[in-house]
């Protein structure tokens, strides 16, 4: 099989910044085969967690709110950034707890993934909890209104296929736990 050998960055100019929210730059990029690429634009944002938990029966604990992204209301998993230098369980298990007032008795990292693959943007890092439980109300304080709703695994199937999920970081990790459920 043949080796694939990474491009090379020969240099990087950011070109705005809007921190701590979004960089863009644009790099000029040697490939493999000695051509150069003078503009290659490059995207980034923080890193994000995205937890798919599950209550002791099975029901997923999913949030309901309005998503500015896609401009509407959406069902999706308890999400967010990650704070500083926090390590993606940490979280994961703050965004769980603020976004729904439930806390899991266990947790397995199920992958960490590049949101754009050419342009690079962020990382989304997917947890499954299980053992969840309501141990407070939610407490998101930010700029979300949240309603805290369970379902069972053929529910959360048909909201993805019907649209009712929108977020593909909420979809792709539903898709991934389930897949891994089996």
């Amino acid at each position: 099989m043949e080796r694939l050998e990474p491009w090379k960055s020969l240099a990087r100019r950011v070109v705005y910044a809007y921190r701590p929210w979004l960089e863009v730059a644009v790099e000029k990029i040697a490939l493999p085969d000695g051509q150069v690429i003078d503009e290659f634009l490059q995207l980034k944002a923080r890193d994000f967690v995205v937890v798919v938990p599950f209550t002791a029966d099975g029901q997923m604990v999913m949030i309901r709110s309005y998503k500015h992204g896609p401009r509407r209301v959406t069902l999706a998993l308890p999400a967010g950034l990650l704070d500083g230098d926090e390590e993606p369980e940490q979280a994961a298990r703050r965004e769980l707890l603020e976004e729904t007032g439930y806390e899991a008795t266990s947790w397995e990292r199920i992958g960490s993934f590049v949101v754009e693959s050419n342009y690079g943007l962020n990382t989304e890092h997917a947890f499954i909890a299980k053992g969840a439980r309501k141990v407070q109300e939610p407490q998101s304080g930010d700029l979300e209104e949240i309603v805290v709703e369970l379902h069972d695994r053929l529910a959360v199937i048909a909201a993805i296929r019907s649209g009712d999920v929108a977020l593909l970081s909420s979809a792709a990790a539903i898709g991934l736990a389930l897949a891994l459920e089996e």
